[in-house]
């Protein structure tokens, strides 16, 4: 039935596509003044995780660029819907955008099925930021120092472990969930309201095990306040080059990696669409936003030749994490906590 859903789904992209083409010849005379007043950006997630990080960096290069004010506003909860609902809900006039995540902008179509507050046609793609792979860490008061060895632990002791995420549904909570079922063990699973409130809870020592998004994890690991077993793209990252993938601490053929970008209210004059992605592409090329993401452990989005992005591009790529996270979602039996 999910996947049914999803097919359902993806065919209203098309839609949505003809509607926003159809208020572009509406907009034309308005768009050249485009943005006259400060934008709002709105994030889906408590500051201090991967998202907000995204948010900010790009929030200002884009003020450069476009001569207004990127406001960041934080609206957490129901792992980024809160945020994701009130940008569909928004006037498409391009002063509300969504810097939307893998979560509230793929994976939670099949989590929250019926539920979910917002359809992919109630949003327009503007352009991917970045992606990065998600980090697999413990403790270190606890004994173990690979995922081998958190396996056999968790083995030893099952149910007994807990490990915590960003919030449920998100790519760090689906990565654990399907690694679990990989490697046949049981660890509870403790929902947070975001990344920074985890992180506290992690280098307290309150929570075991955790999966993260490497931006936000990657200056406790660096400093030693967690221990790093394993990241989940499919090559190692060069901001972490000693720590493996999980494909090769044992897990074969598995890769997740979290994505961030900006979106706008479906219906938003397609020459507004055109001009923010084209600033979201330029400030993706920028030197200094390149070594800034080179740093973090994040890679520019590359869905073009040159290595930037475009809506069109965008758009298919959302498509495409849609189908392929229902599946994951189906496979591994996940569920909101």
């Amino acid at each position: 039935m999910i996947l049914d859903r999803r097919t359902a789904l993806l065919g209203s992209f098309a839609f949505t596509a003809i509607a926003t083409g159809a208020g572009s010849a509406r907009a034309q005379s308005g768009a050249g003044d485009y943005p006259s007043r400060p934008v709002r950006m709105l994030v889906g997630f408590p500051p201090g995780g991967t998202t907000d990080i995204a948010a900010r960096l790009y929030g200002e290069r884009l003020s450069v660029r476009l001569g207004q004010q990127m406001v960041i506003e934080n609206r957490p909860g129901a792992t980024g819907n809160i945020a994701g609902e009130a940008v569909a809900r928004a006037a498409p006039d391009g002063y509300t955008l969504l810097v939307n995540a893998i979560s509230p902008g793929a994976i939670n179509y099949a989590l929250f099925g019926p539920r979910m507050p917002y359809r992919p046609e109630d949003l327009a793609a503007v352009g991917l930021y970045l992606r990065v792979p998600n980090v697999i860490f413990v403790h270190p008061s606890l004994p173990v120092r690979s995922i081998a060895e958190l396996v056999a632990l968790a083995k030893a002791r099952p149910g007994e472990l807990n490990y915590g995420s960003a919030g449920s549904g998100g790519s760090p909570h689906m990565t654990m969930e399907y690694f679990k079922l990989k490697s046949g063990v049981q660890i509870t699973h403790v929902p947070f309201r975001g990344a920074g409130p985890m992180l506290v809870e992690a280098v307290a020592g309150r929570v075991q095990v955790g999966c993260d998004n490497m931006p936000s994890c990657i200056g406790h690991i660096r400093e030693g306040r967690l221990r790093a077993l394993a990241v989940t793209s499919h090559v190692r990252s060069r901001a972490l080059p000693d720590v493996p993938t999980l494909a090769e601490a044992g897990v074969p053929g598995f890769e997740a990696t979290a994505w961030f970008g900006l979106q706008a209210p479906a219906r938003t004059p397609r020459p507004i669409i055109e001009k923010l992605g084209a600033a979201v592409d330029a400030v993706s090329k920028e030197e200094a936003v390149r070594a800034r993401l080179a740093d973090l452990g994040a890679d520019p989005p590359n869905l073009t030749p040159d290595g930037g992005t475009t809506p069109e591009a965008f758009e298919a790529f959302i498509r495409d994490e849609i189908t392929k996270w229902a599946e994951v979602v189906r496979v591994s039996g996940a569920r909101i906590d």
